[in-house]
């Protein structure tokens, strides 16, 4: 039995390198078979040369990052955790940093947080369409829409495209007052909060009403090409098997497209086959077109979100 003390500049930083959670040290030293111990700004770990070696290379990961200006969560943490435990001699901080986006001094850089995550970046760097499925809460649209505000700040594409079906979520909401930006607005409110949550309002007013992006139904695609573009659909397991082939033929000369979807959220009225589940069919062989497929192990909400989707998953199988 030996031990090692890890000294850090301030019990802040040793904070901000836990996810301000103790209990993840906790589960660290269990899963490398050691003690880890903490207070003020240091950390001991007690155990077997092995484990030790283990838990401090997660350690200096962690802090690789957080130097580097990443934000470290409980997910971030457990994926660093995982991926030095599992392919040891790698550098996943390097993996991850290499993957930021959106990094200015106003806000810290979106990160990956899980494997489907990181694989999700991957292919949207490398073709030109690509599907993200999944349930709820992995980020689909949220990274979606940051690869898409990179791509625009970099000048790779002249402009964002974002749209989703307008098809209501088991209820009828009947007729809606106002005009007709009023009227479609509740359907486009999450498009509209996930740009809110990657740059400042006014920011981004101004690039709507430049033009720079535009939020619209996906009705509105019809008998367009859009080109230079970066275009999300999003909710697409709410598109017709019409609207989805009309979709993906629209894009143009040096676009990018990305899908998002969950089929087991599917609100399309009984009988109408949903256009992602076809896609999902019909397109895995064709070249420029790829399929990441997120598990609720990809789940970045709470705790309880991945187990109510493992619940639900189980109880619909034995069904």
């Amino acid at each position: 039995m030996t031990s090692e003390t890890i000294q850090y500049d301030t019990p802040e930083f040793l904070q901000a390198i836990s996810a301000h959670d103790t209990h993840l040290l906790r589960e660290l030293g269990e899963l490398c078979g050691v003690q880890i111990t903490s207070r003020d700004g240091w950390v001991k770990i007690e155990g077997e040369e092995d484990g030790i070696s283990a838990a401090r290379e997660v350690l200096h990961q962690l802090e690789k990052i957080r130097r580097q200006g990443g934000e470290i969560t409980s997910a971030t943490f457990k994926l660093l955790t995982g991926s030095v435990l599992q392919t040891r001699g790698q550098e996943p901080a390097e993996k991850i940093m290499g993957l930021k986006l959106l990094s200015s001094g106003k806000r810290p850089p979106v990160l990956a947080k899980t494997r489907g995550q990181i694989e999700y970046l991957e292919a949207m760097r490398k073709s030109e369409v690509v599907f993200g499925v999944g349930p709820a809460g992995t980020g689909k649209t949220f990274l979606a829409m940051a690869q898409a505000l990179q791509c625009l700040k970099d000048k790779t594409v002249q402009r964002l495209v974002l749209t989703r079906p307008a098809v209501e979520a088991g209820e009828a909401l009947g007729f809606l007052p106002g005009d007709l930006k009023e009227k479609i607005f509740p359907y486009l409110r999450p498009l509209y909060d996930a740009l809110y949550d990657l740059m400042e309002t006014e920011e981004a007013e101004r690039l709507i009403e430049r033009g720079f992006i535009e939020i619209a139904p996906l009705a509105y695609m019809r008998g367009r090409t859009l080109k230079n573009s970066f275009i999300i659909l999003d909710e697409s397991q709410n598109t017709t098997t019409e609207q989805m082939f009309m979709f993906l033929t629209r894009l143009g000369e040096g676009s990018r497209c990305v899908v998002t979807g969950d089929p087991s959220q599917c609100d399309l009225k009984r009988g109408n086959k949903s256009g992602l589940v076809e896609a999902i069919q019909a397109l895995q062989e064709v070249k420029g077109v790829q399929f990441v497929h997120f598990a609720s192990a990809d789940v970045v909400r709470l705790p309880v979100v991945q187990r109510i989707i493992d619940a639900y998953a189980k109880h619909r199988t034995e069904a």
